[in-house]
């Protein structure tokens, strides 16, 4: 019988909160062509080298001092406890790998443990619900990367974006369920933001992505690779599933750089635009993300509630990302033993 094992991937940390560690990290990160797509090389690492990282590690280091914990970084320790139930939850029949598209422990190294354990089957499993270039698909172009270099008789089989599964959708009810029975007047669903340019490159058609009027409704093939239709996606199957009504939610999106149009509305102007308005009990779902991390811990919980409580609201509350919820721990298994009973047919 073939060895099968599954791996699991995930962003990525700084190896500790120190502004060199930091300053490696970011240079990794938004050294990616996927992340910074600047037409030359040259001009990427001007732009990175000659601008963000002379200013941007420092601050960083601040932000990830805030929510560094014992054991470190949160999306790693996260990811590990989801690894480790997992695995506990398939059996050892089939492990179950881990690895960060930038820090550690690398797609290369892990590609290699897999190769070194006689694996010949990987079920890939990024650990992104919706389709980008900057998240989803570096993933999966780095892992085959490494496997044709280190493991090319390995037979990958890729987990697509799972922003409508239902299993998923379910998953996501649960965890919020105890919090939306909680008093509240408005969800708000905090998606990451991306610039409008890698919304149009992703549209092979060139012709629909934010130019059809309703694009993200209006049926197309193009919805495959788009962003922001997915987002819209599950946010609607989201609130349908847990009966939120139309009037009490809206989306929104966090992280932006300077110097380009990004998707709107973006987060931090909500925040103010809602208390404004009259909401004081406010809800908040990142559902880009499912693990809790720097963008969900810091710009939210923390930036975020600051500015939401200084334009005048109440209450604020992050609602968790799925973390190692075992409602998200049933959904990886569930897919992962679709796809055992299929390779075994």
């Amino acid at each position: 019988m073939p060895k099968r094992a599954v791996l699991l991937v995930n962003l990525g940390s700084p190896k500790s909160t120190t502004e060199g560690d930091v300053r490696d990290y970011l240079r990794e990160f938004l050294g990616d062509e996927r992340v910074i797509d600047a037409p030359s090389q040259p001009w990427r690492a001007l732009l990175l080298e000659g601008i963000i990282l002379r200013t941007r590690p420092k601050k960083s280091a601040h932000a990830y001092e805030q929510v560094w914990t014992k054991e470190g970084s949160p999306l790693v320790v996260t990811s590990r406890r989801v690894q480790q139930k997992l695995a506990a939850t398939l059996g050892a029949a089939t492990p179950v790998y881990l690895a960060m598209r930038y820090g550690q422990p690398s797609i290369a190294s892990v590609v290699a443990q897999i190769a070194a354990d006689g694996i010949d089957e990987l079920l890939l499993f990024p650990q992104y619900p919706h389709y980008a270039m900057s998240s989803w698909e570096t993933v999966v172009v780095r892992v085959m990367s490494a496997v044709a270099e280190q493991a090319p008789r390995l037979r990958v089989t890729t987990v697509q974006p799972f922003f409508a599964d239902t299993d998923y959708i379910d998953a996501l009810q649960t965890v919020s369920a105890p919090f939306l029975r909680q008093p509240h007047d408005y969800v708000l669903f905090s998606y990451h933001g991306l610039p409008e340019r890698h919304m149009r490159k992703a549209d092979s058609s060139h012709a629909h992505c934010l130019t059809v009027p309703d694009c993200c409704t209006t049926c197309s093939p193009s919805h495959a690779t788009c962003y922001r239709s997915q987002v819209y996606a599950t946010t609607r199957a989201f609130v349908t599933r847990a009966g939120v009504a139309a009037d009490k939610h809206s989306v929104s999106f966090q992280s932006r750089l300077l110097g380009e149009p990004w998707l709107r509305p973006f987060t931090d102007h909500e925040f103010e635009r809602l208390a404004r308005s009259g909401v004081k009990k406010l809800l908040v779902m990142c559902n880009a993300f499912t693990a809790d991390c720097l963008e969900t811990l810091e710009e939210i919980q923390q930036q975020g509630r600051d500015t939401f409580l200084g334009a005048g609201g109440e209450s604020f509350q992050q609602i968790p990302c799925l973390n190692d919820h075992p409602a998200f721990i049933d959904f990886l298994a569930k897919r992962t033993q679709l796809w055992l009973v299929g390779r075994r047919a």
